[in-house]
Parts: structure tokens; C-alpha cells; sequence
């Protein structure tokens, strides 16, 4: 603690790295407790049986939470370079350092690595997270507050309202509608799982495609941002420019399997319905429980042979009576 804390532009280093989203980890475990509590029901099933719902169970929890990971993701668009920067404002210090930039659908996260980390007697280790929820330039003006590295401002200030390569306007609209679609692809995967437990197997396999769809068009949403003139970013005597990156192609990925699955569910349905049923446990417990309402019953033999058997006593006394005289009078 000195005497010029807290007055500008000498802030205390009080920062910390944006390594890991809380939200990303609460939303794994989540996903991880839901799988392992569904996995504790396979003991109880019987035969091949068992490996089909491991491989049902594990499938439809990955493509569920990779719909709802890819919207809180900062590498939808990622560019790298290593290069020679000044540091901060009002100094002649120049550093070598590797300078990242992550784009999202929420937002940004900007990269600064110094190669060697230590440089100047100070860490250069920053890893900043910007969020385009409302306006950038609130956290712009944060980051000078706190005096952020040259190379970070510069990458960030590209993103404000006032910049002339307005990549605001093109980040941020098609991250929100590659947002909107992703949600609605993911209300289709649950409604896919909810149809996959009736007998209408059929209409599954088309929501299972449904879904790919919508995981399709947030692509072609967030690719429009390809479409306009690229930004070039030079900082030092070097420059970069953004391509697509590890989100944009798990979420290919993950259109292609559910194109796969419910192209095969069709198919199988139409070739072998009553297979598919028995595959996925249903329309056989409706049979069993009428064959279980049935209960156990009793036959008469008597009825069964199609005779009765009157007593001797009525016969013979039927007889006696029509041959017996009649008196006269």
C-alpha cells in the first residue's frame, strides 16, 4: 500500500485472469450429474438391451449440452500472433508477447501472453473478458481506468460504436440471432427425447433433424460475419484477422451427428417399426399389462364339452307320471 493508490493513473494491480467461465462449469456438472444419475439404471436392464441405452443415454446428454456450451463460448472466431507492441501508454517500453483475440456470441475475450511472462519486472500474463450485452464502451472506459496494455485496448476499441470498421454492429447481431437459434435447436432436442419415449418414434427422428437444422442456421447466422470486409488488426508491424475456430466446428459436428440419427430413425422406422419399438421400449408394456389385466380363470368342463348331464330322478319321474292311468270318473 503507497501513497499514490487509487489516484490515476498509478491503480493497484488487483486483476484477475478470465481463465475459466463459472457458467460453462456449472453447466457441465449439471449435465454430468443428470448422466451419471441416468447410467444407474442401466444394471437393471436386461441384455443387448443395456448397450443400446448406454449409447442413447450418452448421445442425446452430449448433443444437449453442446447446444447450451456453445452459447456461452469465446471461440467461435479466434485470431493469434506473436509480435513486438509497446506496452502501455506514456512508455517507451516495447514487449514481446503473443496477443490473442476469442469472439463469442456474447461477447470477447482478449489475449496477452509475454514470451518471456516476466518483462519489466511485472507478469504479463492478462486474459480480459468484454460483453456486448448493452455497450462495449463501458467496459472500454474500465479497461482505461485500470490502464490496460496498448495491445488489448487497441483490439477492444475496435469493437466500439465509434470505431470506423464497426464490428459491433456485425458481431453482435449475428451472435444474437446464432444465440436465438441455438435455444430453439436445444427446445427441439427436448422434445425429441420426450417423443422418443412414446410410440411415435417417427415424428422423433423428424424433430432429431429439426434440430440440426437450427444447429445449421446458427452457423450460417454467426458466418455472415464473413461476409463484410475484414478488419485487419495490426498491432506492431504485424496484423491478423479472425477465422472460424473450435466452437463454430463442434457445433458442424453436432448438426452432422443429428442429421445422422434421425435420418436413420426414419429409415428404420419405415423398414422395421415393430423392431424399433421393441428397440426403444415401446408399445410392449401396454401388451403385457393387458395380458396381466387378464388374470387367472377357471373352466368348466361340463360347458367346454357342449353336453349336460340331467339327473335320473327327473327322467324317471317324468316317465311314471305320463304313463300312469287316469281314473275315471
Amino acid at each position: 500500500m503507497t501513497f499514490y493508490d487509487d489516484i490515476y493513473p498509478f491503480y493497484p494491480l488487483q486483476r484477475t485472469s478470465f481463465s475459466f467461465s463459472g457458467r460453462l462449469l456449472t453447466i457441465i456438472l449439471v449435465f454430468l450429474v443428470l448422466a451419471v444419475s441416468l447410467l444407474l439404471i442401466l444394471p437393471g436392464i436386461r441384455g443387448r438391451t443395456r448397450l443400446f441405452w448406454l449409447f442413447r443415454i450418452i448421445t442425446s446428454l452430449f448433443i444437449g449440452v453442446v447446444l447450451v456450451v456453445l452459447n456461452y463460448t469465446n471461440s467461435w472466431a479466434e485470431a493469434r500472433m506473436t509480435t513486438n507492441a509497446t506496452y502501455k501508454s506514456f512508455s517507451n517500453a516495447v514487449i514481446n508477447a503473443e496477443v490473442g483475440l476469442h469472439v463469442g456470441l456474447y461477447g470477447i475475450n482478449v489475449t496477452l501472453r509475454g514470451n518471456p511472462i516476466v518483462q519489466f519486472n511485472e507478469t504479463i500474463d492478462y486474459n480480459e473478458m468484454f460483453s456486448w450485452h448493452s455497450t462495449i464502451e463501458e467496459e472500454y472506459e474500465k479497461a482505461l481506468e485500470k490502464g490496460l496494455p496498448n495491445p488489448i485496448l487497441y483490439i477492444v476499441e475496435k469493437f466500439t460504436l465509434s470505431s470506423p470498421c464497426g464490428l459491433i454492429y456485425q458481431y453482435r447481431h449475428s451472435g444474437r440471432f446464432a444465440s436465438a437459434t441455438l435455444w430453439t435447436a436445444f427446445c427441439c432436442w427436448m422434445l425429441t427425447n420426450i417423443l422418443f419415449s412414446m410410440p411415435v418414434i417417427l415424428y422423433a427422428g423428424y424433430m432429431m433433424m429439426t434440430t440440426a437444422a437450427f444447429i445449421f442456421f446458427s452457423m450460417v447466422s454467426f458466418s455472415t460475419i464473413m461476409n463484410v470486409p475484414h478488419c485487419v488488426f495490426s498491432i506492431g508491424t504485424d496484423s491478423f484477422v479472425t477465422e472460424y475456430s473450435q466452437s463454430f466446428w463442434l457445433a458442424l459436428a453436432t448438426g452432422v451427428l443429428c442429421t445422422i440419427i434421425g435420418i436413420l430413425v426414419v429409415t428404420f422406422n419405415f423398414l422395421m417399426p415393430e423392431k424399433m419399438k421393441a428397440a426403444f421400449s415401446v408399445g410392449v408394456d401396454s401388451c403385457e399389462d393387458e395380458e396381466d389385466s387378464c388374470g387367472e380363470g377357471y373352466l368348466n368342463s361340463v360347458f367346454m364339452d357342449g353336453s349336460m348331464i340331467l339327473p335320473l330322478t327327473t327322467k324317471t319321474t317324468a316317465v311314471s307320471q305320463s304313463h300312469r292311468p287316469q281314473r275315471h270318473q
